[in-house]
């Protein structure tokens, strides 16, 4: 986080990716080329809290994951996202076309409030 954004609420986003055209059906998740690369990026999107959420999603009949991302808006998340590995080498689509959905989501319910 920057020194302009300390302290200051950003919004959660909803956002679910597909597989891209360099999946390939016959691996899980794990074993897709450059799964290492993928999680470690995604560890360290975590770690800064900019993922908050994270997972692949029920019986689909291409791989889809939810996030849910902590970002100012939607060109950040976007270009954010696109650092990632599977996405560079297509085990995700590009980020132009990344996404089935990145909706705005303002929480109205919270454990422990």
């Amino acid at each position: 986080m920057n020194g302009g954004e300390v302290g200051k609420k950003m919004p959660y986003f909803v956002v679910i990716e597909e597989q891209g055209p360099h999946w390939d059906d016959e691996c899980s998740m794990r074993d897709q080329k450059g799964w290492d690369e993928h999680a470690v990026f995604m560890d360290a999107l975590a770690e800064e809290h900019f993922v908050i959420l994270g997972g692949p999603l029920g019986n689909y009949a291409k791989h889809r994951a939810m996030l849910i991302l902590n970002a100012p808006n939607e060109v950040v998340l976007r270009k954010k996202i696109a650092e990632d590995p599977w996405m560079r080498t297509g085990v995700l689509p590009d980020y132009r076309d990344l996404f089935l959905g990145a909706s705005p989501w303002k929480t109205n319910l919270r454990a422990g409030r």
